[in-house]
C-alpha cells in the first residue's frame, strides 16, 4: 500500500466517523474497520478486512517519528491527530499479538456549552470559586472531558484569568477570549501530570485543568494547589461521589489517610459523576450525580463516613445536589415511549 493510498484510506475512514457522529474508530488486523456509535460497535463491512500490512501503513501515516519511536520502545503511544483542520482525534496506537492496532476517539472541534450538552446550568456555579477542587468523574467515554471543557470555556468567556491545562493528549483547543490559556501535553510539553502540575505554582495560574488524576503524586499536588489559590478541575474514573472520596484517600499510605481526609474535606468543592445513556432515535443523554460540599459532607469526609454521602445527596435537592437515581427517574419521566423507559430502567439495574 502506497503512502498516498494509506493517507486517502485513513481520511475516508475518519470522514465516515465524523459524518456518522461516531465517537471512535478501531482498526484491528483481521477485522473490518469498526466505529462506535451511541456506545455500540459497528463494523464497516463495505470496507475490506484489514491486513497486517494495511493496518501498519495506516498507523504510519498519522504518526510522527517520535510517536513511532515511543511505540517501539513502550508498545503503545498516545497522541492527538488533526484531520484536515476540521476534526481532532485522540489516538492510541498499540501492539497486540505482535501486530499494530489503533483506537481513535473523535474530539468535537467546537466546545459546546452546558445547555447544548443537556447538563444543568447550575454547574457554572463551580466556576465562580477562586480556589478549590472540582472532580468530574465517570466511566471511560462518558463525557468527562467534554463537561470539563464546557466549564473552562465558560470561564474563558466570562472572566479575566490565566488557565493552564495539563492533558495526555490535548483534546479540546480553546480560542482565547478574555482569558490567557496555555495548554500543555504530557510527553511533549511536560514529562508527567505531576511535574506539569508542580510547575503551575510558578506560572501564575488561576485555573488548572488536569486531564486525569492518575497517581499519588498528582493527587497530592492537586490538593495542595487547590488550597493555595488555584481552582482545580480534574477527572477521575470513578462511579459516584462516595467512591471518589474513597479512591483518593486509598491512594495514600495508611498513616497519611487521616491527614488526607482533612485536607480533602477542606479543598473539595464538589463531585459531578456522569453517565451517557442511549436515547430513542440515536444519540445519548447524560444522567448525573451532583454532590456539592456542605458542612455535612465535609464532616463525613473528615470522619471517614463516606458511605453516608449518598443519604446526604438524596436529602439535599434544595441545595442543588442530585442523586443518580433521581436523575434517572427524571429521564424516565421525560421519555416519550415505553421503549425509552425500558432502556433507562435496564441501565438502572
Amino acid at each position: 500500500m502506497t503512502i498516498e493510498h494509506s493517507e486517502q484510506k485513513i481520511k475516508n475512514l475518519l470522514r465516515i466517523v465524523a459524518q456518522q457522529n461516531a465517537s471512535d474508530l478501531h482498526l484491528v488486523v483481521g477485522r473490518y474497520p469498526t466505529i462506535r456509535l451511541d456506545g455500540k460497535l459497528i463494523p464497516l463491512s463495505q470496507e475490506n478486512i484489514l491486513s497486517i500490512e494495511e493496518t501498519k501503513a495506516l498507523s504510519d501515516v498519522i504518526m510522527s517519528e517520535d510517536n513511532k519511536k515511543e511505540l517501539m520502545e513502550k508498545g503503545q503511544v498516545d497522541f492527538s491527530y488533526n484531520f484536515d483542520d476540521k476534526a481532532r482525534f485522540r489516538v492510541n496506537v498499540f501492539f497486540q499479538k505482535g501486530n499494530v492496532s489503533l483506537a481513535m476517539r473523535l474530539v468535537t472541534g467546537r466546545i459546546r456549552n452546558l445547555e447544548e450538552l443537556n447538563l444543568p446550568s447550575m454547574l457554572y456555579e463551580f466556576t465562580k470559586y477562586t480556589q478549590g477542587l472540582l472532580l468530574v468523574t465517570g466511566p471511560v467515554g462518558h463525557g468527562k472531558s467534554t463537561t470539563s471543557a464546557a466549564l473552562l470555556d465558560y470561564i474563558n468567556h466570562n472572566e479575566n484569568k490565566h488557565i493552564v491545562t495539563i492533558e495526555d493528549p490535548i483534546e479540546y483547543l480553546y480560542e482565547q477570549d478574555r482569558c490567557l490559556i496555555n495548554q500543555r501535553e504530557v510527553g511533549r510539553d511536560t514529562h508527567s501530570f505531576s511535574e506539569g502540575l508542580r510547575a503551575v505554582f510558578r506560572e501564575d495560574a488561576n485555573v488548572v485543568l488536569i486531564g486525569e488524576l492518575r497517581d499519588l503524586d498528582t493527587i497530592s499536588t492537586a490538593m495542595t494547589a487547590a488550597e493555595t489559590g488555584h481552582l482545580i478541575v480534574a477527572t477521575l474514573h470513578t462511579n459516584s461521589a462516595a467512591q471518589t472520596i474513597d479512591r483518593i484517600v486509598d491512594v495514600f499510605p495508611a498513616h497519611q489517610q487521616n491527614q488526607v481526609r482533612s485536607q480533602l474535606a477542606s479543598v473539595l468543592l464538589g463531585v459531578v459523576s456522569q453517565r451517557l445513556i442511549p436515547k430513542v432515535g440515536g444519540g445519548r443523554v447524560p444522567a448525573l450525580e451532583i454532590m456539592i460540599k456542605n458542612s455535612a459532607i465535609e464532616n463525613l469526609i473528615r470522619e471517614n463516613k463516606s458511605y453516608q454521602i449518598d443519604s446526604v445527596i438524596e436529602t439535599s435537592l434544595k441545595d442543588g445536589m442530585v442523586s443518580l437515581d433521581k436523575s434517572l427517574a427524571s429521564l424516565v419521566q421525560r421519555c416519550s415511549s415505553a421503549r425509552n423507559n425500558n432502556q433507562v430502567i435496564r441501565f438502572l439495574k
